[in-house]
């Protein structure tokens, strides 16, 4: 059904968006991090939906500098793995992206929390915590496989992701820190953890 309110207040918000990024305002609303399996990529979908964002990943960076340096997903994935330099690389362009002006309103990676609270950026840094069994069951219905593959591969990838991060930044994306929200959502369907989401950020508006 046409809403003439609605339409006019996305109209108003897309010229606020288009002021702030000839002023060289950061556009970044929300960060949303979380492990494998904790669900952010569905609640980005939602906040995108809601909200009428839009959102950058971690990936497109990664695919991004994939395509430009003319190598395969894996071989550059490959390269990553055996020089850090290469991540640390990745992560400024990363920053780059979230401090620019007319930046994605929703940055999604582990460590783009902790990127806009060392950027200063003014907006809700949220992490997502589900506990590693609920993780695993996620990845099952998502992957297939069984529940303890899922475990294992899970409790590796977060070992071996650990250990890169505190080697490069000396820190953790789970730390408390640098987040303005923590949501347990090991309990809560998608729907209850985007009205949670939403819920914070009207609170702010």
């Amino acid at each position: 059904m046409w809403n003439g309110h609605d339409h006019k207040t996305r109209t108003e918000d897309k010229a606020l968006r288009c002021l702030q990024a000839r002023m060289g305002v950061s556009m970044v609303k929300i960060t949303v991090s979380g492990h494998p399996g904790s669900g952010t990529s569905t609640l980005v979908s939602g906040l995108m939906a809601h909200f009428g964002w839009s959102s950058l990943n971690g990936g497109d960076v990664f695919r991004a500098e994939a395509k430009r340096r003319g190598m395969t997903l894996a071989e550059f994935g490959a390269l990553c793995t055996t020089d850090l330099e290469v991540d640390r690389q990745l992560d400024a362009l990363l920053q780059e992206r979230m401090s620019a002006a007319g930046a994605e309103e929703i940055v999604e990676s582990r460590l783009s929390g902790w990127w806009a609270y060392r950027l200063n950026l003014d907006c809700v840094r949220m992490w997502i915590d589900v506990d590693a069994d609920e993780r695993a069951r996620r990845v099952v219905a998502r992957e297939g496989g069984t529940i303890e593959e899922a475990l294992k591969a899970n409790q590796k990838r977060t070992a071996v992701d650990a250990e890169r991060f505190m080697q490069l930044y000396g820190i953790l994306p789970e730390e408390r820190e640098p987040y303005t929200i923590v949501l347990d959502a090991t309990h809560l369907g998608r729907e209850e953890v985007l009205a949670a989401a939403v819920e914070h950020l009207e609170a702010l508006a």
